[in-house]
């Protein structure tokens, strides 16, 4: 019983905070209503060294735009990487400074970490980004309430697989990915591990093994912004 209670009490919470389908506290797009064949490929926690660029002429060889929400201390370190992103105009939005989870449970933290986030990204690309999505998805209404304030436009999206970051085999996050590609949906894939890196060499294989099979299927690829008729810069 006990079991079951706590079970039941982590989905509400997890519903309400971090699931994707959950828009009660505002809005927080996964997708958009349509039956035209389009979707948005998004990466977040990147730049990451060579698997970035590998993941950027994968796109580059199928003529696909994507979003990647970038994390500070990555740019830091493949300050290339971002300009790249940005010159074959691919969309950039925000992530975190730093992708660390215990920064939500202080006071302010994450939202400094936008905004420091903001500046360098405006520094290194000359425009400021609108488009913000929380790592893990985390969010609550004085954090969303503070990104409209900031004129950004929280964005969630459909995990390509729930193993994808544990570094489940290219064939089996294809294949959970293409189930996921509904027309208008966000799919979010990673091409880093965090704030640190990490190997994504089996994501980048996934995703051209989806790009393939989607524009097979009459599938497009669109930016994010352009998903949700927005502006990518302020």
């Amino acid at each position: 019983m006990i079991f079951i209670t706590t079970l039941l009490v982590v989905l509400v919470l997890y519903g309400l905070f971090m699931s994707p389908y959950v828009q009660l506290f505002g809005k927080y797009p996964y997708k958009i209503d349509t039956t035209e064949k389009i979707v948005a490929l998004t990466f977040d926690d990147g730049p990451n060294g060579r698997d970035t660029e590998m993941l950027l002429d994968v796109l580059k060889r199928h003529n696909v735009k994507a979003t990647f929400f970038v994390v500070g201390s990555c740019i830091n370190r493949w300050p290339k990487l971002l300009a790249r992103i940005a010159t074959e105009n691919h969309t950039v939005g925000v992530h975190s400074m730093k992708h660390r989870f215990r920064d939500y449970f202080v006071p302010g933290q994450f939202m400094k970490e936008v905004k420091q986030l903001l500046l360098l990204i405006e520094r290194k690309v000359g425009k400021r980004p609108q488009l913000m999505r929380t790592p893990w998805l985390w969010r609550q209404p004085a954090m969303l309430h503070q990104a409209r304030k900031l004129r950004l436009l929280p964005v969630s999206g459909v995990f390509c697989h729930p193993l994808e970051v544990f570094g489940a085999t290219p064939e089996k996050i294809a294949r959970q990915a293409i189930k996921q590609a509904k027309p208008g949906r966000i799919l979010i894939f990673h091409d880093g591990k965090e704030g640190v890196g990490g190997d994504r060499s089996r994501t980048v294989r996934a995703v051209e093994i989806l790009i393939t099979s989607l524009q097979k299927q009459g599938y497009k690829f669109v930016t994010v912004d352009k998903l949700l008729s927005v502006s990518p810069y302020l």
